[in-house]
């Protein structure tokens, strides 16, 4: 056997064979910039899908590369038949010839393992280029069922057949993301009128019957001399006033007023004032560079996420205070919620699947989404949690001056 021998087999079976050892075919691996539901420093998901840079290929590889998979397939078989039939003749002819024949059993094993060894080898090169683009494929709808549903599948620039099927493939993700942002669009606006109908018949039905009851009781308590009669009309008024006082609150809660009629600060102000009573936390509310309101959609969206984050604050923060901050600039809305609570491992949080992490954040994220908006959550244990959110302004949404007009922005 030729000493050679030996060292061939050993370099390939240490050979570490992948992809990365071949630059010329070699995909964009982060074909997509996707941070994850709820990532420690983004919630918003972006998509940035990218062409493979097919120039990286030789030229003479190319028309290999851009066959179909079936002539894939066969060309590779063909080569490695053609190695191991012609690799084979040359070996066993030089090993004929040389002193040290294949005249035992141990020569004659040590050949075929080593030609085992080679054929697996060829194969895998071979079939791993041709079959790349497809396993790339199904990279991306492992992980887009996983939950990455903003990935998108990459494109070769070479391989015909493999980007007809992702271009296919990120057509469907896109429609499945338009027909998801469009029902939960739908959704979120249906809510909201809900609550707005819900809101004006308990302010103008439900309230002015409690309000009529109270004036009846009133008036009853004085037409009664006995001492026992009017200490339970008394008691039925002030029932009566706690409900009424119940209901209001239920009103507000549900859709303010003043959000409607006032704008966002407003609405922000009354607020954070109610809550800072029922919850005695200190709250410190902070707006800047606002000179005109903002569009209607923008406006729910903010009140409904700082409301929100304001109730997980009260719920599971044990803070004693928040930090409430709102800018505007040129190009996007910025709304900051600082406690000095407890805080929770962000990462754990991420791992949660979405029935036990509740509709809270999940509900926050997807209004500022459907914005294109974003949402991050920053939050140590013991260190108190920050969340931070981002409403960019088109120009058809930046507010006027006070001689324009406002074109009016609602996804439907």
């Amino acid at each position: 056997m030729p000493p050679a021998y030996p060292l061939l087999l050993m370099k390939l079976i240490y050979l570490p064979i992948s992809f990365d050892t071949f630059p010329w075919y070699s995909y964009n691996d982060n074909v997509a910039c996707i941070p994850y539901f709820f990532k420690e420093k983004n919630i918003m998901i972006h998509t940035d899908t990218r062409l493979h840079e097919s120039r990286r290929i030789p030229k003479i590889l190319r028309p290999l590369l851009s066959l179909p998979v079936f002539y894939k397939v066969l060309f590779a078989n063909s080569l490695i038949i053609f190695v191991g039939a012609t690799g084979g003749t040359w070996l066993a002819s030089n090993l004929h010839n040389s002193r040290q024949a294949l005249a035992t059993p141990a020569s004659l094993a040590i050949f075929i393992v080593v030609g085992w060894f080679v054929s697996i080898a060829l194969n895998f090169v071979v079939l791993q280029v041709a079959f790349r683009p497809l396993k790339d494929l199904g990279r991306v709808m492992n992980r887009v069922q996983a939950g990455e549903r903003s990935l998108r599948a990459p494109m070769t620039g070479v391989d015909l057949e493999a980007d007809q099927l992702a271009s296919t493939l990120n057509m469907m993700l896109e429609a499945i993301d338009d027909a998801t942002r469009l029902r939960a669009s739908q959704i979120i606006n249906a809510q909201e009128q809900e609550r707005k109908r819900i809101a004006r018949e308990l302010h103008d039905e439900t309230s002015q019957v409690l309000t009529s009851l109270l004036i009846s009781l009133a008036i009853l308590e004085e037409s009664i001399t006995t001492q026992e009669a009017r200490d339970r009309i008394a008691d039925t008024r002030m029932l009566a006033h706690q409900t009424l006082r119940a209901i209001r609150n239920l009103s507000i809660d549900l859709r303010p007023s003043a959000l409607d009629d006032l704008g966002l600060l407003p609405a922000l102000r009354w607020y954070i004032k109610e809550y800072q009573q029922k919850c005695s936390i200190a709250v410190e509310f902070v707006a800047q560079n606002f000179k005109q309101r903002l569009p209607p959609e923008v406006e729910t969206a903010l009140y409904r996420i700082v409301q929100e984050s304001l109730t997980n604050t009260a719920r599971h923060a044990n803070a004693h205070k928040v930090i409430v901050t709102v800018k505007e600039h040129a190009d996007a809305v910025y709304v900051t919620i600082t406690d000095d609570g407890i805080g929770f491992n962000v990462g754990t949080l991420h791992k949660t699947p979405d029935q036990e992490r509740g509709l809270g954040l999940a509900g926050m994220n997807e209004r500022a989404v459907l914005l294109d908006g974003s949402l991050d959550i920053h939050s140590i244990i013991g260190h108190g949690t920050t969340i931070e959110v981002r409403i960019p302004l088109s120009p058809i949404d930046k507010p006027i001056h006070k001689n324009g007009i406002r074109p009016e922005h609602i996804i439907s």
